[in-house]
């Protein structure tokens, strides 16, 4: 949860743990969705904390190859024995015509009283495909782009990421149990997805 005001020292980030909303569970119905219910697709469960080094690496010059996406993902698959890996993760966007970092899932909120004020959802999510023997990355070169671009040429404001004001949730720890927000990130994210996985998978 982040909140922007007109400096910098009236910015607000907040992290909520939202664990029962079920979104890797949503992941893997979205997958399963689009491989018509494979029986060879399985989540993977992983330790807490497992993908920190990829998120935070202790140098961005001289990047540690434990700390890559693939050594990190062939530490927790050592007897998964699965053909591909394919792993969602989150990134960093900076929101358009500013400064500012919107990292992940989440809701922001940005503006001057209740008039100018607006809110809206983000989710920044990526997926990767590994090779299952070499943890190789697998390239999907258009794998998102005619999605992403058709988005960008989107008039007016997302329907799937705008939210009343009212419906941010103050204090930063109601978020949790919003019932209205939870199901609105999950239809974004699951729209995110089904974007995306028809290209990645379509030559599996």
């Amino acid at each position: 949860m982040q909140k922007f005001g007109l400096t910098v020292f009236e910015t607000e980030v907040s992290a909520v743990a939202v664990n029962g909303w079920g979104l890797d569970d949503l992941a893997v119905a979205r997958i399963r969705a689009v491989t018509g219910a494979d029986p060879g697709v399985r989540r993977i469960g992983y330790p807490k904390g497992a993908f920190e080094p990829f998120y935070n690496p202790t140098s961005r010059f001289l990047p540690d190859p434990r700390e890559g996406l693939s050594a990190i993902v062939k530490s927790i698959t050592p007897t998964a024995n699965c053909e591909r890996y394919l792993v969602l993760t989150r990134y960093k966007t900076q929101l358009a015509n500013t400064n500012l970092t919107l990292d992940g899932v989440g809701v922001y909120s940005r503006g001057l009283g209740s008039v100018l004020r607006r809110a809206e959802l983000f989710a920044n999510v990526s997926l990767s495909m590994l090779d299952g023997s070499t943890y190789e990355r697998i390239n999907r070169p258009l794998g998102n782009f005619g999605a992403r671009l058709a988005r960008g040429l989107q008039l007016g404001e997302d329907p799937l990421t705008k939210l009343d004001n009212s419906e941010f949730p103050e204090p930063a720890a109601a978020a949790a149990g919003n019932a209205t927000l939870r199901e609105r990130t999950r239809a974004l994210i699951a729209a995110r997805l089904d974007e995306v996985l028809p290209s990645y998978l379509s030559n599996d």
